[in-house]
């Protein structure tokens, strides 16, 4: 059994720089997917999933929207350009920053997302 959390709870527990201009409040998360090859993104993520990566190139934008990803979190302190953040923008995905390593994000949000939950 999973359990669901507001995404603007996910990302004040955990600290993510939001660079998007959205609203996070209406937004539920089950489930998270790390991975930096778009093709494994796109043959694995789940929709509705925070997809975590390091890629910050435009690319990133189709394979969320060919998913229905809910956020992207650019880990290792990355911040894309300020047009990726704008089309982003545009489509209402939630496109945000950790200093935090992919590894450390994924097992955060793990642990945050399964503490009621098996």
């Amino acid at each position: 059994m999973r359990c669901s959390m507001k995404l603007d709870i996910i990302a004040n527990e955990l600290n993510w720089k939001l660079l998007t201009k959205i609203s996070l409040t209406k937004i539920d998360i089950d489930t998270g997917y790390s991975g930096d090859l778009l093709s494994d993104v796109l043959a694995n993520c789940e929709p509705g999933s925070l997809w975590i990566t390091i890629q910050k190139h435009k690319n990133i934008l189709g394979v969320a929207a060919a998913k229905d990803i809910s956020a992207v979190i650019l880990a290792g302190g990355i911040i894309p350009d300020d047009a990726l953040i704008e089309t982003a923008e545009k489509r209402d995905l939630a496109v945000f920053t950790t200093e935090e390593t992919a590894f450390i994000t994924s097992g955060k949000l793990y642990r945050l997302l399964k503490k009621d939950g098996v």
